[in-house]
């Protein structure tokens, strides 16, 4: 499943059946009595992991998985395609979280159930991603006729790359992306994505020079995980730091989003700033993947 499944329609949708069930949880909560969701987790995950498996329970469902490769059958030599066979025999529906890019999409074709992309390395994480969507549609009423500052970690961060891929497609939206030269936007996104549908964009290295351009700054944490050395992960870590002081040089309406785990790239004493909405941002994750669940089993509630 990738963000690009649904279309612009499809997502607004989605995102409707998000609001109305935070708005009446109730009319909802036995809505997949008698269904199993599986969270197949190849990867360690707080916040991904959580917000599934509450998002079944709030539904009425409940939830079987592992939450690591170490305590599963992967560690004995059990492919993904495998795996997936003998779990599609227990549940209804599964969210699988993989380090190799593509692992989602081979169970996907080898499942008799629905599967739903928890993140696949540096590739996609579309459930980050109507997340994100979610809480800004939710916080600034629209998607379109915005500018997004993307800052941090832009070569292996999936969250932005699947973030991107789903804003193209609206209206008259803007990019600032802002990272060190080693960590700059991968040639795919920049030249197949933005540069082919002609969307405005720039590229800069300090964040104090555009922050007051910004409708949504969406920060990122420099991933230890992926990278390949150790001393260019501890030069680059610290490089960006969002405090009160930069937070100043913004505009009033202004909302910071981060997948989180959050490190160091943004100080707790931005926390109480309005404008932060990272934890908010949790809250909105678990409706919309309630929604989703019930939109891959073809769930309705009247």
């Amino acid at each position: 499943m990738s963000p690009l499944d649904y279309t612009a329609k499809e997502l607004d949708a989605l995102m409707d059946t998000a609001a109305d069930i935070m708005a009446d949880p109730a009319k909802y909560s036995h809505a997949c009595n008698g269904k199993i969701l599986a969270t197949l987790f190849y990867e360690p995950s707080t916040r991904t992991r959580l917000s599934f498996e509450t998002a079944m329970i709030r539904l009425g469902g409940e939830v079987i998985g592992f939450h690591s490769a170490d305590s599963s059958s992967a560690t004995k030599g059990e492919t993904v395609a495998d795996t997936i066979r003998v779990i599609s025999n227990f549940a209804d529906i599964a969210a699988m979280r993989h380090p190799k890019e593509g692992a989602p999409m081979v169970a996907a074709e080898k499942s008799a159930i629905p599967i739903i992309n928890a993140g696949d390395g540096g590739h996609q994480h579309p459930t980050q991603t109507f997340t994100d969507l979610m809480t800004i549609r939710s916080l600034k009423g629209h998607l379109d006729n915005l500018t997004f500052g993307m800052c941090g970690d832009l070569k292996f961060g999936r969250t932005v790359h699947s973030l991107i891929n789903a804003l193209v497609r609206y209206e008259n939206v803007k990019f600032v992306f802002i990272s060190p030269k080693e960590l700059t936007l991968p040639s795919y996104i920049r030249d197949d994505v933005l540069k082919s549908k002609n969307i405005e964009f720039r590229e800069v290295t300090r964040l104090e020079d555009v922050i007051g351009d910004l409708d949504i700054l969406y920060m990122t944490r420099v991933q230890r995980e992926r990278f390949f050395n150790e001393e260019d992960y501890v030069r680059l870590k610290d490089f960006y730091i969002l405090d009160k002081k930069k937070m100043a040089l913004a505009g009033k309406d202004m909302l910071v989003l981060h997948p989180l785990p959050r490190v160091n790239e943004i100080s707790t004493e931005v926390d109480d700033d309005p404008r932060a909405v990272y934890f908010k941002q949790v809250k909105y994750g678990m409706y919309i993947r309630m929604a989703l669940i019930l939109d891959m089993l073809g769930i309705r509630v009247a």
